[in-house]
């Protein structure tokens, strides 16, 4: 169906027709969505919870055992310091919730720290931030999947030494999930995460409950204490160190920011709210694991995880309700790397469109999602797996540094902004690099929030940068600036390719063809090379054809064969003493081209058998493919294929 443009007659649009088929990827990932299907996959409060959320949420599952992993060196004395570490974390959170409730409203495109950065920071911050997201993000797959792993093998620990199989067995699922698309993929996690967030809470109110009532009881048959030579006393160091293991419960407070275009409209409005109902729930959930964790004895280890200790104590035994708790557990840990997978890919087509990334990343699949994003995640998170073999404790040093650098620029930036706009008049507008700035009469409030975010985010990341130096955060830190040069890289690529390709100036390319050199490839003369010619001759008139004689009885029939077919066209014979076929041409037309000017091209046509059956075009050269990579370069040589369907002979 065609329609024409009413402004300009030279300009129609015209639909295809085209469906495609069905196979092997349709029927694991689904069938292909059209473009204008796109507003249909977007999502509400319920399902963004279960997307957005997962990462945040499961992170209480280990962020209360990796804080008594590191204060374990000082002996189970140290335990008392787990509440009053948690409260300022909770404390920490609150902050954070209340300053990315704000940039919701602020950048409602989303992009979260990147953007916020890049439109009040410059591209550098926002280079920046966008490394330690990414990193971040492969980060929270391995670790999430990881530690639900731990949680399964907790209750099956004959299986424990298949972790690593079984860890990247779940990361290939999540994402064959994740490239059916977003809706489907929070529709198929929604369940699992609203069990886990029931049996926790049963747990937790279950467990206050009995301490309340006197009967709660301390674990039964815990395992070791895991720590290595004398233990050491408590210190302000050790103390900072447990607070940056803890603080891991924030990373994933950002995804909804990062994700806003995925929620139904207003979808502003819906973000915002979904982003206090995971912070509520993170921080009471918290709190209560926390204390509970530490009135019944719980020690920590990698053999039996703390929630697997806590709900058996509270539940007595292992019961159906600790089978389902420990399980939801595992399954919200698993999923918890679906945030990352909700948000890596967006950031990255973000990335791309702006030139910072190849521009591959931005393409969308034939599900409508950011397929190239999912796969990268996907193979740089099995690849940390099995390095580190699985191990919470040896991946939980490298996370969450990343995103605290991310969380101080947003902060930062966000402050910068509420300060420029404190400065305007009410009802002056003005339109940022990528955003309106308008008055707000509540932006020295704005200011303050986003101002003691960054400060505390900034000091959280010197504490991670200080006391995990040497535990593994030194290669992040080395990282972040890599990436950062390579996003420069990419840009400047761009930037260099768009101005060279630029109309504004008007043509300012190459001079007018005036003449065109055409050589024709023969390998001998039959109907595909006689079709190759008569094609040349619709191009020019100033035709040598080339032959590499490797066989010189081949040779000479070729020779008397084209005096009698070749219409008067010279014939250049190439001797090949060496039997090559590509460097005696390649010679040939190198030295031509040092002959013609600049205003002339040359044609290579190539005959070319095609065959729609694979294993008949296996049986036959594709010399143009290689001409082709050879002088790719050369910017007055064309290369030309003309196709013998050799199906029909």
């Amino acid at each position: 169906m065609t329609e024409f443009d009413n402004k300009n007659d030279s300009v129609f649009h015209q639909t295809s027709e085209y469906r495609p088929s069905r196979s092997l990827l349709t029927m694991l990932i689904g069938k292909p969505l059209e473009t204008a299907e796109s507003s249909h996959q977007t999502i509400g409060k319920a399902v963004g919870l279960a997307v957005f959320a997962s990462d945040a949420l499961s992170s209480m599952a280990y962020s209360t055992q990796e804080m008594m992993l590191i204060l374990a060196a000082a002996g189970t004395a140290a335990f008392g310091y787990i509440m009053p570490i948690t409260l300022c974390i909770v404390g920490l959170l609150t902050i954070l919730a209340i300053s990315y409730e704000q940039t919701i409203h602020a950048y409602p495109e989303g992009g979260g720290a990147y953007i916020v950065a890049r439109d009040n920071l410059g591209d550098t911050a926002a280079m920046t931030a966008a490394a330690a997201l990414l990193t971040d993000y492969i980060l929270t797959v391995a670790v999430s999947i990881s530690s639900g792993v731990a949680q399964f093998t907790s209750v099956f620990p004959d299986l424990y030494h298949y972790r690593v199989l079984l860890a990247m067995g779940f990361v290939l699922f999540i994402m064959v999930v994740n490239l059916r698309g977003v809706k489907e993929s929070g529709l198929t996690f929604a369940i699992p995460t609203y069990v886990f967030l029931s049996s926790i809470s049963i747990m937790v109110i279950y467990g206050l409950f009995q301490l309340f009532a006197g009967d709660l009881g301390t674990v039964v048959d815990p395992p070791e204490l895991e720590h290595d030579g004398p233990f050491s006393a408590i210190t302000a160091f050790l103390i900072l160190k447990a607070f940056a293991s803890g603080t891991t419960a924030l990373t994933g407070v950002e995804a909804i920011s990062n994700g806003i275009t995925a929620f139904k409209e207003p979808r502003t409005k819906n973000a915002g709210e979904t982003l206090i109902i995971m912070s509520v729930l993170l921080g009471t959930l918290l709190l209560g694991v926390s204390y509970l964790t530490f009135r019944t004895g719980v020690i920590p280890s990698e053999v039996e995880a703390n929630i697997s200790q806590l709900a058996r104590t509270i539940f007595h035994s292992k019961n159906i309700l600790y089978l389902v708790t420990v399980g939801s557990t595992m399954l919200i840990l698993i999923m918890a790397a679906n945030t990352a997978f909700a948000d890596y890919p967006r950031l990255s087509a973000m990335l791309a469109r702006d030139g910072f990334l190849p521009r591959q990343f931005s393409w969308r699949g034939s599900r409508l999602v950011f397929s190239r994003g999912i796969v990268f995640l996907s193979t740089m998170a099995i690849l940390l797996i099995v390095f580190f073999q699985a191990s919470v404790n040896r991946l939980i040093p490298l996370y969450a540094v990343g995103v605290f650098v991310s969380f101080t620029l947003s902060q930062f930036g966000m402050a910068k902004r509420w300060h420029r706009i404190g400065k305007m008049k009410e009802g002056e507008v003005f339109h940022g690099h990528i955003s309106i700035f308008k008055y707000d009469r509540h932006w020295l409030f704005k200011m303050l929030s986003n101002g003691i975010g960054a400060f505390c985010t900034l000091i959280i990341s010197l504490i991670f940068g200080v006391t995990k130096f040497i535990d593994g955060v030194w290669f992040v830190l080395i990282l972040t600036p890599f990436l950062v040069l390579i996003f420069s890289l990419i840009h400047s690529h761009y930037r260099t390719i768009a101005s060279r390709l630029s109309l504004s100036d008007g043509e300012k390319s190459s001079p007018h063809i005036t003449r065109h050199r055409v050589l024709l490839l023969v390998s001998g003369v039959h109907q595909s090379s006689i079709k190759a010619l008569r094609y040349a001759r619709t191009i020019s008139d100033d035709i040598t054809a080339l032959h590499v004689a490797v066989d010189p009885e081949e040779s000479e029939k070729i020779q008397e064969r084209w005096q009698e077919w070749g219409d008067g066209y010279r014939l250049t014979i190439l001797d090949s003493p060496y039997r090559l076929l590509l460097e005696p041409l390649l010679i040939y037309i190198e030295a031509l081209l040092k002959k013609v000017d600049v205003n002339e091209v040359v044609t290579i046509v190539v005959p070319q058998f095609v065959s729609k059956l694979p294993a008949i075009s296996l049986l036959h050269a594709k010399a143009a493919d290689s001409l082709r990579n050879a002088l790719i370069h050369y910017p007055n040589v064309v290369i030309t294929e003309v196709p013998y369907d050799i199906d029909d002979l």
